[in-house]
């Protein structure tokens, strides 16, 4: 099991109440599934974000195919809006 940090974007930030927390997990499915549970507000963001992964995008990839190396940050970035 990996340790890291994820770090909350824009809405995403505002719904878990902290720019970034540790977590404890092996693939980002088992990280956004612990992220969220309690945090409906959170979880509801959450579906609608993409991610980076050490500075990669997840894009369409099933994220339980995500493995997280030890030390990883994984930004949640939701839908932004402005031009």
């Amino acid at each position: 099991m990996a340790t890291g940090t994820i770090r909350y974007w824009a809405a995403a930030k505002d719904a878990a109440g902290t720019a970034e927390e540790p977590f404890e997990a092996t693939t980002l499915e088992e990280l956004l599934a612990g992220a969220t549970a309690g945090r409906e507000k959170l979880a509801r963001v959450v579906r609608m974000s993409s991610f980076l992964v050490d500075g990669d995008p997840v894009g369409k990839r099933a994220h339980e195919t995500v493995v997280l190396a030890e030390g990883a940050t994984v930004e949640v970035l939701p839908p932004f809006a402005g031009g």
